[in-house]
Formats: structure tokens, sequence, C-alpha cells
């Protein structure tokens, strides 16, 4: 009777989840990253961002729809290796952990560099360790833990975003006693600044503002009911998507001023002269960046636990400790990942390790395909299930090509085929070794 209570505390419901999603996707990826789709894309960047919704919808829509005829530990993982065989679990599970950890070390940095907005003489690296290791003690509280501090966080970003909206719109409005600063713009060369070319190099970052809807989807089978993992994804994006689109288009600034280091957000806030504003606006930069930190530590977190069980990973990343049953092996061996990476962030230099982390994102985004592919051959879709999939998986092969076209992100994308191929090679040698001792 109390393993069953126990169990039904920790299912979520699909409200819960919802907010867990946006705590996940609402992140630096927005608030900073958007800075790059303006500076490359003008205020084009809000079609691109739609049509990034669009792919997102139908990627999480695949997984949801798997998670509900099949909830699973492990999610994409589990059913990439029960579609194609055990080489698959193998190798799509390391590949988003090592992609996870490759981006880790420059969310860890962008946080501190946030906080030494407030504090400037206090050391980088220490505020790199301190939320690195809370984040840790956050992800070691399990799903009811990450559940709960997501959702608080989620509500404080949501509504940070809604304010701004309120705020920036009544200043164009002109209903505060406040001057503009820059008067807005539509003129042809703030829609394209760079020209269609430049477009197409910035759709990568519009799909990278909904980074984290594979943890998302990690969480849903835990839902009360499964089939409610669509609906949870459904409002959790439209939400999320409706926000980004109206904040980005009520941002004052041309697109030439815009820089890669600062938030849009938080210059439109200056732009207007709330300097108070744009202080609360820093908090909720480094909550937002925390927020999906965290939640990227429990899930492959989760991963090696899961990939420990299926044989794909040293069994000790099974063991638990104390009563909460802390997977401490599986947390030392993510820690390790994370101290790497930092190390590369703060040692490196700039341009480097900015290809290392395109790299990550990249093979993010291949995950995003595999789930698709896995979808198609798993479910065998009805004919518009079949269409969304290929929608999603075009327009994510369209925002990853176009990373072909500068040269900072060319290099990223280089290096990201290099570590797909580097764990191509690790997964054929591992498969074929479990192949002999099975014929021995």
């Amino acid at each position: 009777m109390k393993k069953q209570q126990k169990h039904k505390e920790q299912m979520l419901g699909w409200l819960s989840l919802a907010l867990f999603g946006a705590g996940c996707t609402l992140g630096t990826g927005f608030f900073l990253g958007s800075s790059l789709a303006i500076r490359w894309s003008g205020f084009f960047v809000l079609v691109l961002l739609l049509l990034a919704a669009v792919g997102t919808y139908f990627v999480y829509g695949a997984l949801a729809e798997m998670t509900a005829n099949d909830p699973k530990e492990g999610a994409f993982r589990t059913y990439a290796k029960e579609t194609f065989g055990t080489w698959a679990g193998f190798g799509s599970g390391w590949m988003y952990w090592s992609s996870e950890m490759l981006i880790m070390g420059s969310s860890l940095t962008a946080l501190g560099l946030f906080s030494q907005f407030w504090f400037p003489k206090f050391p980088l690296w220490a505020f790199v360790a301190i939320y690195a290791c809370v984040g840790l003690c956050i992800a070691a509280l399990g799903a009811k833990g990450i559940t709960q501090t997501e959702n608080i966080l989620a509500v404080i970003k949501l509504a940070a975003t809604v304010a701004f909206i309120f705020i920036v719109g009544a200043a164009c409005l002109q209903w505060l006693p406040i001057e503009l600063s820059i008067a807005p713009s539509v003129n042809h060369n703030q829609w394209l600044p760079q020209g269609i070319r430049g477009a197409w190099s910035g759709f990568i970052y519009a799909f990278f503002a909904f980074a984290g809807i594979e943890v998302m989807g990690l969480m849903a089978a835990r839902l009360k009911e499964p089939k409610d993992a669509m609906k949870s994804g459904r409002v959790m994006l439209f939400s999320v998507s409706a926000l980004y689109i109206i904040s980005i288009a009520l941002i004052l600034l041309p697109a030439n001023q815009v820089t890669a280091d600062e938030s849009p957000l938080v210059k439109a806030m200056s732009s207007i002269g709330l300097h108070v504003v744009v202080h609360i606006m820093n908090g909720v930069l480094i909550i937002a960046g925390f927020s999906t930190m965290v939640a990227s530590l429990y899930a492959i977190t989760s991963m090696l636990v899961k990939l420990g069980k299926d044989g794909d990973a040293p069994s000790i990343f099974t063991k638990t400790m104390g009563k909460k049953k802390i997977p401490i092996y599986a947390l030392i061996c993510t820690a390790a990942g994370l101290i790497l990476s930092t190390l590369m962030a703060l040692w490196l230099p700039k341009t480097l390790f900015e290809y290392i982390t395109t790299a990550g994102s990249l093979v993010l985004m291949y995950t995003w395909l595999l789930i698709c592919v896995t979808y198609i051959c798993k479910i065998k879709p009805a004919k518009w299930g079949m269409i969304k999939a290929c929608i999603a998986i075009l327009l994510i092969i369209v925002a990853v090509a176009g990373t072909a076209l500068e040269k900072t992100s060319r290099i990223g994308l280089l290096v990201s085929i290099g570590l797909v191929l580097l764990l191509s090679v690790v997964t054929y040698i591992v498969h074929k070794h479990r192949l002999r001792k099975l014929t021995s």
C-alpha cells in the first residue's frame, strides 16, 4: 500500500508537466541566444521563430505519441533501442549526454558573467562553482524535487516575460511618461539586414530557443495519464511561442545595434530608460539559465542511470545512496563532465570554445532528428502523422544546413559531424564486441 501511494505521489498532472516544460525551454536560448537570431535575421526572426515553433511542436508530438502508446523510462533513447536495436540505444544515449555536456560549460560561464553584472570583482570561477554545486544538489533530489523547482522558476520566467511585454508595449503606446531613445524601425534593411543568406544562417538560433523539449519528453513517462503528454506540450509550446514572438516584435532596437553578448530584452529596457528593470531582467536571465541547466543535469543523470541498467554504461551508475536513492555514481560522472566542460570554457580561447558549444547544440538537433525517424519506424503513423514528422525533419535539416553559410557556425557544424562520427565508431566497436560475446 505504501509503495502504491509513493508511486502515485511521483506522478505528474498535465499542467505540472506543461510548467516543467516551460521551465526547461524558456532559458538562455531565448533570453540571450535570440540576440544572434536577430543579428543575422533582423525582424525576419519572427518568421523563423514561427517555423521553429512548428517544427518543435511536431518533434514533441512524435515523442508524446510514442510516450502515450508506451510510457517508458529513457523515452527517446529507449524507443530508438526498441526500434533499431541495442546499438541505437547505446549511440543515442551517449550522443545526448555528450551534447549536453558540451553545452553546459558555456551555460555555467554565462551564469557567472550575468552575476558579475552585480559583483564585478567576484571571481568568475567561484560563481561557476557555486551554480554547478547547487544545480547538482537539486538534480540529486530526483523527479519530485526537480519538478517543484522547475515549476517555481517557470512561473518567475513567464511572469517576467509577460511584464516585459506590458512595459515595452505601454512605452510604444506612450502610456508611460518616458521618451524612447530609439524609435522602432520596420524598413527592408531591418527585416533582412544580412539578406536571405543571413536569415538562413540565423534559423538555427530560432530552434535553439526551444531546446529542452526532449527533457520534457523524458519526464512525460511520469504523467498520471500518459495520453495527456500531447496536451501538456500543446499548452506549453503555444504559450512560450506566443511570448517569444510578441517579445521580439516589441524590441525597439535596430538589428545592427543588437550584440551577441547581451540580451535584447535587457537592451530594450535600457533603451527606454528603465534601469531598475534592467537589474530585474538580469536576475531573470540568471534564473532562466540556471533553470534550464538544472533540468539538463537531471536529464543526463537519469540517462546515465538508464544506460547503466541496460548495460550500455558501467553498472555502477545504477547504484543509489540514502533513503532518497540518489544515483551517486551517475552524479559523480555528470559532475566530472561538468568540471571538464567548465574548464574548457574558462581556459580555451573564446572562438575555439564557441565552435565546441555550437557543435554540442547541433548534436542536440540530431537527437531531435532521431526522435522523428524513430517515430516513423516505430509507430508507422497515418498520413497526417507522417507529414508532420517529415516537415519537422525538413525544417531541422534546413536550419542545420544554414550553419554552413557562416564561418563560426560552419566550424561548429564540422565539429558536430566529427563528434557523431566518433560516437558512431565507438558504437560500432561496442556492438561488434557484444555480437562476438553472444556467438562465443
